[in-house]
């Protein structure tokens, strides 16, 4: 009876510091069966299938209240190794597309990620996924912008120059 009122205690104090409505449920149904409910009035309080009340159950006998925990679900393998996320991140920071066989492409989109993952690693990439991996690679858009504190001030005079060549009688 003494250890049945300190799990009960334990489960009250998890349920008043609980924020998440998953994890309340999941204490919910463990205090209602230390408090001597059946299964079957569980599963019909919280609104879940026997089968539910039961997995909780038996989750906070083999391993307590932190049995209860919710797992983050496996989801899909990496399609590419650690390896090819390596170079692909590199060639990515090190390189402009351009470098690497697109013509005259000098910003990286997530289209030619795509493009490029599928040509180096033949693996077919989304948009949408070729993103969550630039996001996994702690990789970020933004947009380019070109700084004319880094130019060469020479260059920059010749393609004036070369470019407008009205321009300099203009000034």
């Amino acid at each position: 009876m003494i250890l049945e009122n300190k799990e009960l205690k334990e489960v009250e104090n998890r349920l008043i510091q609980e924020k998440s409505r998953r994890m309340f449920e999941r204490y919910q149904t463990v205090y209602l069966h230390l408090l001597g409910y059946s299964n079957q009035q569980i599963a019909s309080i919280i609104r879940r299938s026997d089968r539910t009340v039961r997995t909780y159950i038996q989750h906070y006998r083999e391993s307590g209240l932190d049995g209860l925990q919710i797992q983050s679900p496996p989801g899909r393998s990496e399609r590419l190794t650690e390896e090819q996320q390596t170079q692909l991140k590199k060639t990515i920071m090190e390189s402009i597309p351009h470098e690497v066989g697109f013509s005259a492409k000098f910003n990286w989109t997530l289209e030619l990620i795509c493009e490029f993952i599928q040509r180096e690693f033949e693996q077919s990439y989304s948009l949408r996924g070729a993103s969550k991996l630039m996001h996994r690679l702690n990789m970020s858009y933004t947009k380019p912008t070109y700084t004319l504190a880094a130019a060469d001030e020479e260059k920059q005079k010749e393609f004036v120059e070369k470019t407008f060549p009205g321009l300099k009688k203009l000034r």
